[in-house]
């Protein structure tokens, strides 16, 4: 088997490709990655040896290589991870969240078809139902509701998907998952974020009041679940992927200074981004009955685990925050304190 992952160098595609490695030893793994500044080379050194692991560099929306690599290395079935990600920069920037985002899966599918792939398999977010009030869960019928530039150009993208398969005939299957976390997430994102300034002694931005709820799930509980969604999913069907752990943002903010031993003083409350929805959870009762998945991370595990990861590499961190990616995540990170209210 020949798998195409896209954004095989970002947070989870790294954790992905890794687990496809070690799991399916037999499969080749053909990563093509812009390493745009979320994707690095580097979270992937461990498999610089590996005959099995073929990196190539290129852009998802150039329909001429994209058709080329599929051809190229004989793709049977696709997972597609790549996409500017960040609710923040889409408010800053929604332009490139749609060229990727929505233009990019259309090429990607478009050449899937033409290939004859046996399965797409479109990751996506719980973001694309919107904002949940203070009980209930997201289900697959829930309706589609996203709320920032980010959200719907995912919400774009899963529709896009559905429509190939029923229009076309493609073997789609779709997956939404809970807020991710773990190691070699870029530290935009809030663990890490708060990670790298609590090591540092500097504010910790915390959006409005803090009260935001987010249900947390480790990124190789979701890897397993794309990789039984690829292997066992049905054809056209959509599948939530939730961790069953919501927390409070704040909650998460303090939980992180007590196990690297710094004070709630760094806390900063700061202005409420546009748009920023209050409370997400996720139903996996049909990816729980149908595929037999369950996580394997309690939170509390997790987050010690995910903190320890960033206190004992800095390094990896430090680096990847160097030159052009240390210029934007300072830009970023003033804007969000300069918003304090």
């Amino acid at each position: 088997m020949n798998i195409l992952v896209t954004g095989g160098c970002g947070f989870i595609g790294s954790n992905l490709v890794r687990l496809l490695r070690r799991e399916r030893p037999e499969w080749k793994v053909v990563n093509l990655d812009a390493l745009t500044y979320a994707g690095n080379l580097e979270n992937l050194i461990d498999l610089e040896a590996d005959r099995g692991h073929v990196f190539v560099r290129g852009d998802i929306c150039d329909r001429e290589f994209v058709g080329k690599v599929m051809r190229e290395h004989a793709i049977d079935a696709v997972m597609h991870l790549a996409a500017e990600s960040h609710v923040d920069r889409s408010i800053l920037g929604p332009e490139v969240f749609v060229q990727t985002n929505v233009l990019g899966t259309q090429r990607l599918l478009e050449a899937s078809r033409q290939q004859g792939v046996k399965r797409f398999l479109m990751v996506s977010t719980d973001e694309v139902y919107g904002s949940l009030g203070p009980t209930g869960a997201f289900t697959e019928t829930s309706p589609l509701q996203p709320s920032s530039p980010y959200s719907a150009s995912k919400t774009s993208s899963d529709l896009l998907a559905l429509a190939w398969h029923h229009t076309f005939g493609l073997d789609v299957v779709v997956t939404r998952c809970s807020n991710n976390y773990g190691r070699y997430q870029f530290p935009e994102k809030l663990i890490p974020l708060m990670v790298v300034n609590a090591l540092h002694d500097k504010p910790l931005p915390v959006y409005g009041d803090g009260a935001n709820v987010r249900d947390w799930l480790h990124v190789e509980d979701h890897c397993r679940a794309l990789l039984l969604a690829l292997e066992k999913g049905r054809a056209g069907e959509v599948y939530n992927i939730g961790g069953g752990a919501e927390r409070k943002n704040i909650e998460i903010v303090k939980a992180i200074l007590a196990l690297v031993g710094k004070p709630e003083s760094l806390i900063r409350y700061v202005k409420d981004r546009p748009g920023h929805d209050r409370r997400y959870a996720i139903d996996p009762s049909k990816i729980k009955a149908e595929l037999g998945w369950t996580p394997a991370h309690t939170f509390e595990q997790g987050l010690a685990e995910t903190v320890r990861w960033y206190v004992d590499n800095q390094d990896w961190w430090k680096r990847v925050m160097s030159g052009a990616y240390r210029d934007y995540f300072d830009t970023q990170y003033r804007a969000r304190l300069q918003a304090e209210g």
